[in-house]
């Protein structure tokens, strides 16, 4: 694929977004791999969705109770990475996790389908259970107890949003080894400086 680069990283990440989503459609483009410091000091990677992103950084949501929010209650450092393969390209990113408003967690539980909802308070995130039947029990009691009403949030659950502090591009060569690396650091004005590298592999 083609691609140009602009100097704010962030309109830098919605072109490739969009790029990588639509001359791959079904690969899914929004997930990331988020490192946290785990709460024994080694960093622990999973794969989240990013549900939105915006000129501040990147969202997402989840159980705050579960390990990577209580990871990030302690040590709100943390990295993320994308890995579209099929469009050899690869975006890092380091910043500092922060949760949104409780409005806009609202907002966007609200729109997700019933059985997501009820999900979000049957599955108590990283807790070690005796058996599948405790999430069926679970599941039939909140069946039971919102039926006919609307679901509401759960107070442990929302968002988090990923303000980065650098954010790299690496855009793999189709013909010969070697990566083209934009690199995006934030500085103390706000503005962002912008390095390229040329690394032979």
């Amino acid at each position: 694929m083609e691609t140009t680069e602009d100097h704010n990283p962030m309109a830098h990440f919605q072109q490739w977004f969009y790029e990588v989503e639509k001359a791959h459609p079904e690969d899914e483009v929004n997930a990331m791999i988020l490192s946290t410091i785990g709460l024994d000091g080694f960093p622990k990677n999973r794969i989240v969705l990013l549900k939105r992103f915006t000129w501040e950084g990147f969202v997402f949501f989840t159980n705050y109770y579960s390990e990577k929010g209580k990871a990030i209650a302690k040590d709100n450092r943390v990295s993320c990475s994308f890995n579209w393969t099929a469009s050899k390209r690869e975006v890092l990113i380091t910043g500092k996790a922060e949760k949104i408003p409780e409005n806009l967690s609202e907002g966007y539980f609200e729109s997700r389908p019933e059985g997501s909802k009820l999900s979000a308070w049957v599955s108590h995130q990283s807790d070690v259970i005796s058996s599948r039947k405790v999430l069926e029990d679970r599941l039939k009691k909140y069946k039971t107890k919102f039926k006919n009403k609307i679901i509401p949030k759960p107070k442990y659950w929302g968002g988090y949003i990923i303000k980065p502090e650098t954010i790299e591009f690496i855009l793999h060569s189709e013909k010969i080894k070697f990566k083209h690396r934009t690199k995006y650091r934030l500085l103390s004005n706000y503005c962002w400086s912008k390095n390229i590298q040329i690394i032979i592999d």
